[in-house]
């Protein structure tokens, strides 16, 4: 009998909801106390496997590198525990006794979540952690490209979770990637809220499954240096931020903006820090290979370093080379550098005053990116507050590398591997999502003793009743 995979994918995806079901109902009843437990040890497990973790996600996805996947693993696990450390997530949250009000946190329940390959190992801690925190189970869907490692991943977390009190079904991850499968759990009855983070199509899948969402859009982001930057320093943060894992964290910059008076200088730095500026020629080489006909993000050019994608092209840059920049005048789908590219490229705009930079930067979001993050170097306060104004964005970046200053790794922003965009992104929340995104609050208010003021009516409004009175008995 011939195997039917999508049908064994579908009832993959219904079972492993029903047990999160069951495990959940058991998560829902333990006590801060309990989870914080669950949550340590998930944590302490997963970060002594983030190197073997991190090896395992590049050589099965060629995304990447394992250094920096390395920093994502204990980032997702070491960093966010701390951060979630003392928070309270269930039970009594806040009492007001001047307004006779209680606040109560409540988990939501099955939480579906979406693993993208870009970081497939990383982004299963970070969504199993902020979901036990707050008392709900999570069964992962992992994308093709990245089974076994994201399986691996799921498989530490779960035993972990166990080990310290977790009931069985917790924390699980499918075994068959399918789109059919992983649009099965979105729609299973007993998952109560969608993690998505991948690609356009899936966000939009789940938005779409009649679960409530969170989902998050694309990253095309632009980095403005203005001239009261430390130039250098700016430039040194993109470079760091572009590289890291070989630009896979969308928060990272995608098109860096100058004014005209300050072209030289940027571009001569950026030379002496391993910036390549493609010719024409180079650049139309590279532009052909960055995007599919359909306008689908080449997979052969994702998290691949500098040199491999000028090799791939079809022409040599010079050893040390770190970033490959293309001249870029518009934004719009006929100009591929104007896209987010989840690879060490940049567009570099250069426009004729501060007020065309401000334009272009909402053009180029306007056109992909919305909501999602921006950069600005400046030591000027006053610009700062004037592009903060204007941009729309969640995250406005100054002066650090937008990779990791967007995921909250060196900015004071909660540090999330799952970005909202807003509404403006077609996001349900703008926020770095945390634990608190994961529950319902449920209020308990008492009658405070004030009645609401009687109001005196006027003469025509006491005209206005009576006859209305009147008109009513005659009609009855």
């Amino acid at each position: 009998m011939e195997f039917d995979k999508d049908l064994a994918a579908r009832q993959e995806a219904r079972s492993a909801a029903r047990q999160a079901q069951i495990a959940q109902q058991k998560l829902a009843a333990m006590p801060q106390e309990a989870l914080d437990a669950i949550v340590e040890a998930v944590a302490k497990a997963f970060a002594a496997e983030a190197a073997a973790l991190a090896e395992m996600a590049v050589k099965e996805t060629g995304f990447g590198n394992a250094q920096d996947k390395i920093i994502k693993n204990r980032f997702a696990s070491e960093t966010l525990a701390k951060a979630i450390r003392g928070m309270k997530t269930v039970g009594l949250l806040k009492e007001s006794k001047q307004d006779k009000l209680w606040e109560i946190g409540v988990p939501v329940g099955v939480i579906a979540a979406i693993v993208p390959s870009t970081n497939p190992t990383s982004t299963v801690c970070y969504k199993a952690i902020i979901a036990l925190k707050a008392g709900n189970s999570i069964v992962f869907s992992p994308h093709p490209k990245a089974l076994a490692c994201t399986r691996r991943a799921a498989e530490i977390v779960a035993a972990a979770a166990e080990a310290a009190g977790a009931p069985k079904g917790s924390v699980a991850c499918l075994s068959i990637p399918s789109l059919e499968g992983c649009q099965e759990l979105m729609k299973a009855e007993p998952v109560r809220l969608i993690l998505a983070t991948g690609g356009p199509g899936m966000v939009k899948a789940a938005y779409s499954s009649g679960k409530p969402a969170i989902g998050v859009g694309a990253g095309n982001g632009p980095a403005y240096i203005h001239h009261s930057a430390d130039i250098s320093q700016a430039l040194s943060c993109i470079a760091r931020s572009k590289t890291f894992d070989n630009g896979t964290v969308c928060a990272s910059e995608q098109s860096i903006i100058v004014e005209k008076a300050l072209e030289n200088q940027v571009k001569a730095e950026a030379q002496r820090q391993g910036f390549y500026f493609m010719d024409t020629e180079q650049a139309g080489k590279l532009a052909k290979i960055l995007f599919r006909p359909s306008g689908a993000l080449n997979p052969e050019i994702v998290g691949k370093p500098a040199q491999h994608l000028a090799k791939l092209a079809g022409f040599s840059v010079p050893q040390g080379t770190k970033i490959l920049v293309a001249r870029e005048e518009e934004a719009g789908p006929a100009q591929p550098y104007s896209m987010e590219k989840l690879c060490p490229v940049l567009a570099f705009y250069v426009m004729e005053n501060e007020e065309a930079v401000l334009n272009m930067c909402v053009k180029i979001l306007t056109h992909e990116g919305s909501g999602h993050t921006f950069a600005m170097h400046a030591s000027d306060e006053g610009v700062i507050r004037r592009f903060a104004a204007k941009i729309p964005v969640s995250r406005f970046l100054v002066n650090t590398p937008a990779a990791l200053g967007g995921i909250g790794a060196t900015t004071g922003l909660f540090p999330a591997l799952t970005l909202g965009c807003g509404a403006v992104g077609g996001s349900s929340s703008s926020n770095n999502i945390s634990p608190m995104d994961l529950i319902n609050i449920r209020r308990v208010a008492w009658d405070t003793g004030e009645q609401p003021a009687q109001k005196s009516l006027t003469v025509n409004e006491e005209l206005v009743q009576l006859l209305t009175e009147k008109i009513l008995q005659r009609l009855g």
